[in-house]
């Protein structure tokens, strides 16, 4: 993983990430819809912090807020007691994933999140974001590279769920939603294309 140095730089190149990406309509945004790899559907009322997540024959109501309010069922039968909380868990750790492939450039300030300016091979910057806590995977880093607006195009991962380390994946077919708020619909990693269909962000 590259050295960076931290500072004002650093979070000045962030906040003009996230100028490119309307990241203040994105704040205000109050539902955020998406589909990740033709498999798992997400609603996402952002405002109320509640998420509706679908795959295979499960449905999840996933409370953000108050978890202990969140339910599960199973071809419309809800689960109770221990396989409640495990595909409870399993569901929120689809939304962490999931969503972060959407909605990652929105994240730069999150609680816990350290940013370092790096100097890349080429002679541009680019930007190392380290997660030192929260989501399903805390400690997680990303080298994000940006175009000349300082749209992302791509990220560089050091994450626990890969064996190795500096995978870069892309971030592409970028489109204005309904709320104004400038989401990517597609990736590739490692040739494999990780696309984000029915996308919508929309306001009440």
């Amino acid at each position: 993983m590259p050295e960076g140095t931290s500072g004002t730089e650093a979070d000045n190149f962030a906040l003009q990430i996230q100028k490119a990406v309307q990241h203040d309509k994105y704040v205000n945004t109050d539902y955020i819809q998406w589909t990740f790899r033709n498999k798992n559907h997400y609603l996402w009322n952002k405002k109320s912090g509640k998420v509706e997540v679908t795959w295979e024959d499960y449905k999840a109501n996933l409370d953000l807020l108050n978890p202990k309010n969140s339910t599960i069922s199973k071809d419309n039968v809800d689960l109770v007691n221990s396989e409640k909380d495990e595909m409870l868990e399993k569901a929120l750790s689809y939304f962490n994933n999931d969503s972060f492939w959407v909605v990652a450039p929105h994240k730069l300030f999150d609680t816990g999140v350290t940013r370092k300016l790096v100097n890349l091979e080429d002679g541009s910057k680019g930007l190392l974001i380290t997660y030192g806590s929260g989501g399903t995977t805390p400690g997680d880093s990303y080298l994000w590279k940006v175009d000349q607006n300082y749209l992302p195009k791509s990220y560089q991962m050091w994450v626990s769920l890969l064996p190795i380390g500096g995978v870069e994946a892309t971030w592409e077919n970028w489109t204005t939603t309904e709320s104004g708020a400038y989401l990517a619909k597609q990736h590739k990693l490692l040739g494999f294309g990780i696309p984000i269909s029915n996308l919508r962000a929309w306001n009440e």
